[in-house]
């Protein structure tokens, strides 16, 4: 039972925040969403600009560009392909693809016919590409050339999609691609697509570890283009015709799918499309094309960081802003980020899969910065922040797991009732399972997973507030806490680290740097040096399989 804080009615609060019902609006203006119930995603994006003397999308290496004006045809011709093969509306089509200018083209084809995307990481094994396909029932899939024979006993038709080739050159090694995007046909009577019609089945681990299929609408992806990315750049002066963003974040994943699939093609922006992260290479391509817009994960933002301290002064002057998102940023990576490269500006923003990117979004001013906030609530959004214990609802000030309610929260899971009853409850509140704390002007900073908390004699430790101490150590490159199970304690915080190169420091130097600056009960017992710390695509730390090695450490 939801309750709120003894204090609640003897404060006054900010007209932003209710302590009747203990619920956080957004600061922002409400943004009115379109009304008509049979909208689909790909014309709401293309209804609203003429962008056709502009560049859509460009690939890094080549330098082949698509521009505008032949993207909607393109995806009309995988559509019309796609209807021509057989698929028809509501079948789920599988996208085993790393970024290439074709990952849009493909996606956006396979909605504008009514079918469904799911899209996976193209590094998976063929035993979970198997359970996928079984467990969202997908009928094709997409995958890179060089795969197609690894793919094929899958039982679903597979098409090869080339690296980085011109698409008005045809080649024998991908005609059937080639076919799709050349397709003579037409789609025929456009199916009736509804705003409420699934357009996406993404996968995460959602609040509770196993992974599911995250169920998104038309409806979903509409209002991410007007909450998240339309109206971030709105908030800044210069045309968003004149950006050039670098995509190197994976286009599976929803912070870039968000972003360089779906959002920025209704900007009228441009699309630098990297396939693969490399840190040389990248600073490369920024001055190469002159990148404005950069939106990155924490280790990629170190990898920045540590690199541009060594190029030539004249390097990323193009440069104007740098997003991260998807996992928790060290106070030190900030600082140092800033320090490095302090023209340009730095801002942090926070959505889930489930919440199809949709959150908060961070803006600095001249007089006002708040670099290690994820920002304000984007407009429609209201949260709630819940004592994850007591279930008391807390005012600003406050730190406890965010609830967010508004039109980017998913659908469901995939086939999974009880989970969906799980994180979104009764009244639509989505739990997120992430503990946050709320300053009073409203601003938000991520304090940990709450599925992470680490419980030490009944107090709460959340990992990152350990591994921020950590990192600060000039000889440690990077480092992560997890729980260990302890009889007497419950839980105590065990820490994996990364070494600079030639550093002498032992664990007992580390567990008393750490002691000097927690409480007591925070100090790490033990520390365990490794190679590298695993992290996901999207940046964030892969506890689990720290968890699982220790079986042979401890």
């Amino acid at each position: 039972m939801e309750k709120l804080t003894a204090t609640a009615s003897k404060t006054t609060f900010p007209d932003w925040y209710s302590p009747e019902t203990g619920i956080y609006s957004s600061k922002h203006p409400t943004i009115p969403l379109p009304a008509d119930p049979f909208l689909d995603v790909v014309s709401f994006i293309f209804s609203h600009h003429n962008h056709n003397g502009l560049t859509a999308l460009i690939d890094s290496s080549s330098g082949f560009s698509i521009s505008y004006s032949k993207v909607l045809p393109l995806v009309k011709s995988v559509a019309s392909g796609l209807r021509n093969r057989g698929i028809k509306q509501g079948d789920v089509v599988l996208l085993l693809l790393p970024n290439s200018i074709h990952f849009p083209i493909v996606f956006l084809g396979v909605l504008y016919l009514g079918g469904i995307v799911s899209t996976m990481n193209p590094l998976s094994s063929e035993l979970e590409v198997k359970k996928r396909i079984a467990d969202c029932n997908a009928c094709i899939a997409f995958v890179e050339l060089k795969k197609v024979g690894k793919f094929q006993p899958l039982g679903i038709p597979i098409i090869g999609v080339p690296e980085n080739v011109n698409l008005d050159e045809k080649s024998n090694d991908f005609e059937a691609f080639y076919m799709l995007l050349y397709s003579k046909g037409d789609v025929g009577v456009k199916p009736v697509i509804r705003q409420q019609d699934t357009a996406a089945i993404m996968y995460s681990s959602g609040t509770t570890a196993a992974s599911k299929g995250v169920v998104l609408t038309h409806r979903n992806f509409i209002s991410m283009v007007e909450l998240f990315v339309k109206f971030e750049a709105s908030q800044y002066e210069y045309s968003s015709t004149d950006n050039v963003y670098l995509a190197v974040l994976p286009m599976f994943h929803i912070y870039g799918l968000s972003l360089f699939v779906v959002g920025l093609l209704s900007l009228g922006s441009s699309i630098v499309v990297m396939r693969k992260f490399d840190v040389s290479e990248t600073v490369k391509v920024i001055d190469r094309y002159g990148v404005t817009h950069f939106p990155v994960v924490p280790p990629i933002l170190t990898a920045l960081t540590r690199t541009v301290k060594g190029v030539c002064g004249n390097s990323l002057k193009c440069l104007k802003l740098v997003s991260c998102g998807a996992a928790p940023l060290f106070a030190k990576t900030i600082q140092d980020f800033v320090e490095a490269l302090p023209h340009v500006d730095f801002i942090q923003g926070y959505g889930l899969t489930e919440s199809t990117a949709v959150g908060t979004r961070g803006l600095n001013t001249e007089k006002f910065k708040k670099y290690s906030s994820i920002g304000l609530l984007a407009p429609n959004i209201e949260a709630k922040v819940v004592d994850w214990i007591t279930g008391t609802l807390l005012p600003p000030g406050g730190s406890g797991e965010l609830w967010i309610r508004g039109p980017g929260v998913m659908k469901e899971y995939l086939n999974d009732g009880e989970a969906t009853a799980l994180t979104i409850d009764k009244d639509g509140w989505l739990h997120t399972g992430d503990v946050v704390y709320t300053d009073h002007d409203g601003y938000l900073y991520v304090v940990d997973r709450l599925k992470e908390i680490i419980k030490y004699k009944g107090f709460q430790i959340a990992p990152a507030d350990l591994e921020a101490v950590l990192i600060s150590h000039c000889e440690i490159l990077d480092a992560a806490v997890i729980p260990v199970i302890d009889k007497e304690c419950g839980e105590i915080p065990v820490a994996f680290v990364v070494k600079r190169q030639g550093s002498m420091l032992t664990q007992e130097a580390i567990i008393n740097y750490v002691a000097e600056q927690v409480a007591p009960y925070k100090k790490v017992r033990k520390v365990i040096f490794t190679q590298s710390i695993p992290k996901s695509a999207a940046g964030k730390i892969l506890r689990r399989e720290l968890k699982n090695s220790l079986t042979s450490k401890l």
